[in-house]
């Protein structure tokens, strides 16, 4: 990583009173959206463990993220909050380039075994200018880490097999891209196979004291 980067983590959240819906009958409405909470505060806790960031922002309109966030020291972007992931990472790569910053790292926040190790990784990755770093989804698919440097340098558009997409943008902006496999970052949870891919694995974050409480007889 070079040593002029000045790079942001971006974290997009969107309303978590309506988190997590694919999770169908797994879980109810309330603890949907405690699930939601609990992982974007272990990304928010290995993001800010993350000595390479200078800086957070969390984009969203959500009450109760915002104030998460807030104990975090994150700063709270509203602009493209209401326009999905694309929107709100296009949205906060705007606004971070236009005040000067290096690059960003757009970072989803159901991604609970994110580590700092593993963002560490993405920043050393980060060598050269113009530049496009990748992390690809559990199955191959989502984008569930990007670095950008610099912020927009490609245009990106999440949803439905956006990790090749991706590559191809970068392509077309004339980066090739690096992709790093990161098993922690890789698994967001959208899905009741997720969950129980999650729930597989030891881990002291906050995600899995929600779920061995809840479960918990009594």
């Amino acid at each position: 990583m070079s040593d002029s980067a000045d790079i942001w983590a971006v974290v997009p959240v969107k309303d978590t009173r309506m988190a997590k819906r694919r999770l169908g009958d797994a879980l109810d409405d309330e603890l949907r959206q405690r699930l939601a909470l609990a992982m974007l505060e272990d990304v928010l806790t290995a993001l800010s463990a993350s000595p390479g960031l200078a800086g957070i922002a969390v984009v969203t309109l959500d009450t109760a993220a915002r104030s998460l966030a807030s104990r975090f020291g994150a700063r709270i972007l509203v602009n493209g909050a209401r326009d999905g992931i694309t929107g709100a990472v296009t949205a906060a790569a705007e606004v971070l380039g236009a005040e000067g910053h290096t690059a960003v790292l757009a970072i989803p926040g159901d991604v609970p075994l994110i580590t700092p190790r593993e963002v560490g990784a993405i920043l050393a990755a980060h060598v050269r200018q113009p530049d496009f770093v990748i992390v690809p989804s559990h199955d191959g698919r989502g984008s569930n880490a990007i670095l950008c440097a610099p912020p927009g340098c490609v245009g990106l558009k999440y949803g439905d097999d956006s990790f090749l997409l991706h590559l191809q943008a970068a392509r077309r902006a004339e980066i090739e891209p690096r992709v790093l496999r990161l098993p922690g970052i890789a698994l967001d949870i959208d899905h009741p196979r997720d969950l129980a891919a999650f729930l597989q694995i030891e881990s002291a974050t906050r995600t899995r004291a929600l779920l061995d409480e809840v479960a918990a007889p009594g």
